[in-house]
């Protein structure tokens, strides 16, 4: 099938060489194209993929911007069987990433997949990385919902894959401009719609943050402001879920005796619930 990559851009110019050229390598696939979407910020991103070969740009302003809507215009402007979303700051290192991602779209197994995601810093990312993306591949379906409750609508599109006819059938994100959460968003569309989710164990990326506790207070005014937009979402646990993941990373710290992250554990999860409680109430 044709693989159609989307990568919107934000001050890229230290992520892009690497990053396409990660994406050259993949071996055994058809890549149609790569699109990169600029936001304009007078940096030089736009001079680096001008140098690129095999791939084409659009430059937006950033109050254009939106993390759904932007991704949505270049899909439908896109033509492959198959589109993939990933974000500038993902590190691919294995040349198997693109194949393994979007095999289960090709062979009908799924219509949606996501990649695993590693972190390799000492931060509080690890160990939520560790919770989110296990080593062990599995689905997500209907089915699953009473077991799974909101991560049966897991995804993350730092690096997915999606059927495009799918997509446009699902009308992509319906034109909204969403926050935050538009892999969420889409994940919930597609097993509601029956069709099934397969996160790719042996599709993986590298993908870390270090945020400190305010910067996760801003990320969580956005995804309570998403929550609040689609709360619908609220009968699925999404406090259960979040409790889940803290004792998650509080035992694991321990168990690794990562003193950093037991220090800033409890300002981080402050501003995590902090900023989900001003967001949904905004």
């Amino acid at each position: 099938m044709n693989i159609d990559i989307i990568c919107p851009l934000y001050k890229g110019a230290k992520y892009i060489k690497k990053l396409h050229a990660s994406i050259l390598r993949q071996k055994d696939v058809n890549i149609h194209s790569i699109q990169y979407i600029i936001t304009n910020t007078n940096d030089e991103t736009e001079s680096i993929v001008k140098s690129l070969d095999h791939c084409s740009y659009k430059i937006i302003e950033p109050s254009e911007f939106s993390h759904s809507l932007t991704r949505e215009k270049a899909a439908y402007d896109s033509d492959g069987d198959i589109i993939v979303f990933i974000t500038q700051d993902v590190r691919i290192v294995r040349d198997d990433w693109l194949y393994n991602l979007v095999k289960p779209i090709e062979e009908g197994d799924a219509v949606l997949c996501y990649s695993r995601q590693l972190c390799d810093n000492e931060t509080i990312e690890k160990y939520t990385r560790e919770s989110n993306y296990p080593a062990i591949s599995h689905y997500q379906s209907k089915e699953d919902i009473p077991r799974l409750g909101l991560k049966t609508f897991f995804s993350s599109d730092a690096s997915s894959a999606i059927s495009r006819q799918i997509f446009e059938e699902l009308n992509g994100f319906d034109h909204k401009r969403l926050p935050t959460s538009e892999d969420m968003y889409m994940a919930y569309k597609v097993v509601m719609a029956g069709y099934k989710i397969k996160y790719c164990a042996d599709s993986e990326v590298i993908h870390c943050h270090d945020f400190n506790s305010r910067d996760q207070y801003h990320k969580y005014v956005l995804i309570g402001k998403f929550f609040k937009e689609n709360s619908y979402l609220d009968q699925y646990n999404t406090t259960k879920s979040g409790g889940g993941m803290a004792k998650y990373i509080l035992k694991r710290a321990f168990q690794d005796r990562n003193w950093k992250v037991l220090m800033t554990f409890l300002p981080n999860m402050a501003g995590r619930y902090l900023g989900m409680k001003v967001g949904k109430r905004s």
